[in-house]
């Protein structure tokens, strides 16, 4: 009887988390087909009344979203994309390779994920301004390409896969190339789908570094390029909401997609 109770509140716990969480996205949905009027205004009732659809008819139109949209979604795959091969890299090297100093060697890259991010915002500026890459987007790719997080995940994750699998692709003759690509990165797909998850999301809605880094419009990502619905004078919430909508659609695919191993490359490194 004790364990059903506690089993009961703690499912109502969690419900009561998920609607406190779902609830803002259902409203901003909602709010994206009703008018600035209805959104601003202040009524009994707790969501807009949705009437138009106009604010989806005129986001192109009020300003380059599609470029916007193409520009952040070529970045983020890129971006993942390369951390998930280093971090599958330094996984490999800090899990099965076996050396002087490689203690040492991981506990500098855990270190990294120390330190804050914005203490690293001033020097890795003026880095990329002395390279000569201001307003290109290898300054948005070449400060993430290695991701500590990443390597520590991956790590984890090849410390499960036995090592006698290893040694028997050695005695066969394979390499250390062919080992890592044709063994371990296929046992470490589900870990490799959580930081994929995690990587493309963070990318998805970074703000201030392309802010920093992108001066030409045309380059710009959606993530700073919703701020043209904030004008001088106003704001087209209506506008804004629907262009939002749109821009959480990539990473909710992406989650849906690589579900299943997200949850169980998470679970494979908690265990740890």
């Amino acid at each position: 009887m004790k364990k059903t109770l506690a089993i009961v509140v703690f499912n109502a716990i969690l419900l009561l988390f998920a609607v406190v969480t779902i609830v803002p996205f259902v409203w901003m949905f909602i709010s994206s087909f009703a008018t600035n009027a209805d959104i601003v205004s202040i009524s009994d009732s707790l969501f807009p009344k949705p009437s138009t659809l106009d604010n989806y008819a005129n986001i192109q139109s009020t300003f380059n979203f599609m470029g916007f949209f193409g520009n952040s979604l070529f970045i983020c795959v890129v971006k993942t994309a390369i951390v998930l091969y280093t971090s599958a890299v330094g996984g490999y090297i800090f899990s099965k390779l076996k050396y002087r100093g490689r203690g040492f060697l991981f506990g500098m890259i855990l270190s990294s994920m120390m330190i804050p991010w914005a203490v690293t915002i001033i020097p890795q500026y003026d880095m990329m301004v002395n390279f000569g890459l201001l307003d290109s987007y290898w300054a948005l790719i070449l400060p993430a390409m290695v991701n500590g997080f990443g390597v520590f995940m991956l790590k984890q994750a090849m410390d499960d896969i036995p090592d006698e699998i290893i040694e028997a692709a050695r005695v066969d003759g394979a390499s250390d190339f062919r080992i890592f690509h044709r063994i371990m990165l296929p046992l470490s797909r589900n870990a490799l789908s959580a930081i994929g998850i995690f990587v493309f999301l963070w990318n998805w809605e970074d703000y201030l570094w392309p802010f920093l880094m992108i001066n030409d419009q045309d380059k710009q990502l959606l993530a700073v390029g919703l701020k043209l619905f904030s004008g001088q004078y106003g704001t087209d919430y209506g506008g804004l909401f629907a262009a939002t909508s749109i821009a959480i659609i990539p990473v909710l695919i992406v989650y849906l997609l690589f579900q299943k191993q997200f949850i169980s490359g998470l679970a494979a490194g908690s265990g740890k």
